[in-house]
């Protein structure tokens, strides 16, 4: 049995560009697990293994591996950065007991920082801070620590401060030792000596260290006591209230270093050893029912409970498909039979192995909190629950967006639609983001995604790791309708063709929902006009059309039926005849009710130096974008606006011409808007042209 108490399942997030693959580089160098660190931007980091990867010098998928530091295990997942992949942060978060949030030294507090830092908070991951690339120029420690509390609203908690800044950055001061960490051996980077604090900073040290120990002492109250009579606690005490505060998110311990240089790795690894939970320390799954309402159970991490696993990523490599799972309790051996609770199958494990990026290494048993990969699964997903068959249990599962962005694909060879067809499916089941439709009328695959980049590397892949060339269709965007108005109508059907016929009458009503509340049904028939047996024969023609909407075809959002009469015939009427009754009532009261285009709007987040904000701000109004803030910062402003996605594709090719290369920007989906008349009617009159071209 492996002593949980060692175990640490930590991920790396951070913002495009602050170092989170660099730091998982050093820190598998440190832990001897490999004896070359590859750079990102030769292409050669050990986690980025896709081609997409290492040409781009960003983290596509998150990759898993392991290592050992004084004595522990660590499971560490790097993540990606960049927003169109968020959905590979948020399925890593959910697995992990706690993370390790890398800063850029001069970048601060990024936009995608605060999303991912906001999944961590939903997800109640405990983490560590590195503030990287110090010997950066325009770094400033204290400067991030101030945007963590300002911005992301945490409580960072400093541990070590700076030795020199930019080129003069050489090591950091431990606040609780009193003791200076000094890295300036140019030939063998990961030495170090220790040293006494210098001079110039006893001052400032010992400030800190006081608000170190009062920050943390709030978690005991004796000891609180004993110092305020002046009595100083022991580094072991203070190390306990850290550890408790931590894992309580009450606060952050906070270092600070360069990655690149080598220098501060060490002490981030101490401390996610020393701070951060074991799989035992963390809240435990709670378990769900079929209908996903939670039972009131948890799956305890204990190895001697029936087994509980969570699939939280499937990969597709050259060895077959990988499925990634976080084991919550007991143990797996090779062989053993396990339960999908999603699909009700059993899934017989036959292969078992730990990864280390893209190399594995064969086991033979796992038990609670560990991540492993299983060989060759059939029909697991992302989010499906394995268990025990004799004690079936379903963890809650993950919530993934829906896609706001789509574009056509065919394949240029007519003989690759199998292969394509293939590749995509395997596609699928890697990126639940990432969503396949064949559109009926034309026959055209339609691919859809999280953004661009996202879309971009997904035709990368098929063309390189699939071999399928193919065509791509200009961006198509994710519009919906809606109603505006209250229509009171009626319907009959009736069909007479020898024997029994069909009919259903029914009166209705159809009025405009609140923003955000779907399809909503109510019947308020009384005296059995409309039998209650026929009620879901409606609601369901109805709930069948409303993906097709009346001006130009996209899903119809947020309105309202209520049957309030109707009448029937003893035996000509069915539940088909009312279904049939429903979707020509839709047909035919949707045009009456003031439909109306909506479009997607984007929450947009803008870095600019400070000499182009003019310039931006300009091309966002030009844009239709409603500017909602400004926030000067050292390098720059950032600009927060909401615009409609329609008029952002291409942005970042005009963002960096305007700013000269140095301007930066994320987006995330933030709600549906209607279209302005002149907007609405270019779409519709597209669609009509797009659909009259598919009828020749």
């Amino acid at each position: 049995m492996t002593d949980l108490a060692k175990y640490r399942n930590i991920g790396i997030f951070a913002h495009v560009d602050a170092g989170k693959t660099t730091t998982t580089e050093r820190i598998l160098k440190l832990t001897g697990k490999i004896h070359k660190t590859g750079e990102v931007h030769d292409g050669e980091a050990t986690t980025d293994f896709m081609e997409q990867e290492q040409e781009r010098g960003i983290t596509i998928q998150s990759a898993a591996t392991s290592c050992e530091w004084n004595g522990h295990r660590l499971n560490i997942i790097d993540t990606p950065g960049h927003v169109d992949f968020t959905i590979e942060v948020y399925r890593s978060l959910k697995v992990l007991d706690g993370g390790i949030g890398v800063f850029c030294g001069s970048g601060g507090v990024e936009p995608q920082s605060e999303t991912n830092w906001r999944y961590a908070n939903d997800s109640e991951v405990a983490r560590v801070i590195f503030v990287n690339k110090l010997d950066r120029i325009g770094a400033d420690f204290y400067k991030v620590v101030d945007q963590v509390e300002n911005v992301l609203g945490a409580n960072p908690l400093v541990m070590v401060l700076p030795i020199g800044i930019e080129d003069e950055f050489k090591g950091c001061v431990d606040l609780l030792t009193r003791k200076a960490w000094i890295w300036d051996d140019e030939k063998n980077l990961s030495a170090y000596r220790i040293e006494e604090v210098p001079a110039d900073m006893v001052d400032q040290v010992e400030e800190y260290r006081e608000q170190l120990i009062e920050k943390a002492l709030e978690q005991d109250d004796d000891l609180m006591e004993k110092y305020l009579e002046g009595e100083e606690p022991s580094i072991e005490d203070i190390n306990k209230c850290i550890r408790k505060g931590t894992i309580a998110l009450d606060f952050f311990p906070t270092y600070c270093g360069s990655a690149f240089k080598d220098k501060g790795v060490q002490m981030v690894l101490d401390a996610a050893v020393a701070y951060l939970p074991d799989p035992t320390e963390v809240k435990p799954q709670p378990e769900v029912d079929l209908e996903g309402e939670e039972t009131g159970e948890f799956a305890i991490v204990d190895a001697d409970k029936p087994i509980r696993a969570l699939a939280f990523k499937i990969m597709d490599d050259r060895f077959g498909a990988l499925t990634f799972i976080r084991i919550y309790s007991g143990k797996l051996n090779k062989g053993d039979t396990l339960l999908n609770t999603f699909t009700g199958k059993t899934e017989r494990i036959g292969r078992m192995v730990e990864m280390h990026a893209d190399e594995r290494i064969e086991l033979d048993h796992a038990q609670a909190g560990d991540i492993i990969a299983i060989v060759g699964m059939k029909n697991v997903q992302t989010g499906h629950t394995l268990c025990d068959p004799k004690h079936p249990a379903t963890l809650e599962p993950m919530v993934f967006p829906d896609p706001v962005i789509s574009i056509s694909i065919s394949p240029d060879d007519k003989g690759a639609s199998e292969k394509l067809g293939i590749a995509l499916g395997k596609m699928i089941k890697e990126d639940p983001s990432f969503r396949v439709e064949t559109d009926e009328d034309s026959g055209e695959t339609i691919l859809k995604g999280m953004g661009e980049l996202h879309l971009d590397i997904k035709v990368d892949i098929l063309k390189r790791t699939h071999g399928i060339s193919a065509t791509v269709g200009k961006p198509q965007v994710a519009y919906r309708e809606t109603i505006t108005q209250v229509v009171e109508d009626s319907y009959t059907h009736k069909k007479q063709s020898g024997g029994s016929g069909q009919f259903g009458k029914i009166d209705y009503t159809v009025s405009p929902g609140e923003p955000g509340s779907g399809f909503e049904f109510e019947s308020t028939v009384t005296g059995g006009n409309v039998p209650r047996e026929f009620w879901p024969a409606v609601e369901k023609g109805f709930e069948k059309m409303k993906d097709k909407g009346v001006l130009a075809g996209y899903p119809c959002l947020d309105f309202k039926v209520t049957l309030t009469d109707g009448s029937f015939h003893a035996v000509d009427s069915s539940a088909v005849a009312f279904e049939l009754a429903a979707m020509a009532a839709y047909r035919q009261s949707m045009p009456k009710a003031g439909p109306q285009l909506m479009e997607p709007i984007m929450k947009v987040d803008v870095f600019t130096p400070d000499d182009h904000v003019g310039d931006v701000i300009g091309d966002l109004n030009r844009r239709r974008g409603m500017i909602k803030s400004q926030e000067p910062g050292v390098t720059g402003v950032r600009i927060k606006a909401e615009c409609p996605l329609s008029e952002m594709f291409g942005y970042i090719g005009t963002l960096r011409t305007m700013t000269s290369g140095r301007g930066q920007f994320s987006m995330e989906f933030l709600h549906y808007m209607p279209c302005p008349k002149n907007v609405a009617e270019a779409v519709i009159t597209e669609n009509k042209e797009r659909e009259a071209a598919k009828k020749k």
